[in-house]
């Protein structure tokens, strides 16, 4: 079984130097590729009811113009089959997809239309009218000018229940986690981070091979080979970058770090991971360890002018740092901070502690015997 692996621009183009780059901020490319004539929503279609305010601010609102033919209703995680339009405040049509499928809470379209999927039954023809802030916000697309209220008429046509994970074939686990690692590249250029976070923990879910556990049980006659597997593992190294480039921005340094360690766990010499490992090491302030990180990345990367530059700065830091330590070993040792770089005067300084220490240890012994003598001289005459 061949793959065919998707070549994006968050994961193939983004070098180390710049983590990240806008690529038009397009809207969804969802066409229609299953032969069937494009759904057109009848004028006859009237709303039948007020309208729902979802979140209570007047930002997301619905009302149904057809109503349901069954009460089957998606839950987060469902998978859904819709026909929608969206258009702007002026009627200008900038959306349209027929048969798209969707899985509910996974953000795979603007935020609005997700929430309100949840609350449509299949067959209903809804109105749903999406703020800027829940649509496509102050960035807008090639399509949708920023700021832009969008109206989206959306007919959930069925809702499909996605199998355990554990018995979906492996390349439709491919198919599926890289769906979800594009869409997490998507939100990550529109600066949406935390909901690139969330779709990038999603498609680790769909790629990440776990040794313990048997894949395809209720599907044995799909043979997994080698190289499938090394397809799903270079893909999850692309979202493990990509996570870790994702909490560097939210500044979470730790999960940053969690995520570049399991990139040069499979991949030792991969250099937006070593950039990365550096930068974070360098923000936690262990130089030592980020200057030895960089040192690894000019192997990999000797023409890399930025890697340098980091090398000069922490050798400098690494070496004030060290100079700090050693005016703390001086000062818990007592000697003075302006000789502490002087090798002749800590050790005359520890020379002389030793002579005064034996003058008074012989006065010490000397007044006792003096005592001593007395006292005898006291009592015996």
């Amino acid at each position: 079984m061949t793959i065919t692996h998707h070549v994006e621009k968050m994961d193939e183009n983004v070098t180390p130097e710049r983590e990240a780059q806008d690529d038009s901020g397009k809207a969804l490319n969802c066409d229609n590729t299953s032969g069937d004539p494009p759904t057109e929503f009848s004028s006859e279609d009237q709303p039948k009811e007020e309208w729902m305010d979802i979140l209570g601010n007047g930002q997301l609102k619905k009302r149904i113009i057809r109503e349901p033919l069954s009460d089957e209703q998606p839950t987060r995680g469902n998978i859904c089959e819709i026909n929608v339009v969206g258009v702007l405040e002026d009627g200008t049509e900038v959306e349209k997809h027929d048969k798209l499928v969707v899985q509910v809470g996974d953000l795979e379209v603007v935020q609005g239309l997700d929430l309100a999927l949840a609350l449509m039954k299949v067959g209903e023809i809804a109105e749903i009218v999406v703020n800027p802030r829940f649509a496509y916000g102050k960035l807008g697309t090639a399509d949708v000018p920023p700021d832009s209220t969008v109206t989206y008429t959306v007919e959930l046509i069925k809702v499909i229940y996605e199998d355990d994970r554990e018995s979906i074939t492996i390349s439709e686990r491919w198919k599926i986690g890289n769906k979800k690692r594009e869409r997490g590249n998507w939100w990550f250029i529109r600066k949406e981070l935390q909901f690139a976070i969330q779709c990038y923990r999603r498609a680790l879910e769909y790629l990440e091979i776990n040794n313990d556990k048997t894949w395809n049980t209720t599907k044995s006659t799909d043979t997994v080979t080698d190289a499938e597997l090394q397809g799903l593992l270079d893909d999850c190294i692309k979202v493990y970058n990509n996570l870790a480039a994702a909490f560097i921005e939210t500044e979470a340094y730790n999960c940053a770090l969690q995520n570049v360690n399991l990139v040069l766990k499979y991949q030792p010499k991969n250099a937006k991971a070593l950039f990365r490992k550096g930068k974070i090491l360098k923000i936690k302030g262990e130089f030592a360890k980020a200057y030895l990180t960089f040192l690894e990345l000019q192997k990999v990367e000797p023409n890399m002018k930025s890697v340098q530059t980091e090398l000069t700065n922490l050798k400098g830091k690494v070496s004030k740092e060290s100079e700090k330590e050693r005016f703390l070993y001086a000062k818990m040792l007592g000697i003075a901070t302006d000789d502490a770089n002087n090798p002749s005067k800590i050790t005359k300084t520890k020379n002389r502690s030793k002579v005064a220490k034996g003058i008074l240890w012989t006065c010490a012994v000397g007044a006792s015997a003096a005592v001593v003598g007395i006292l005898l001289h006291r009592f015996t005459s």
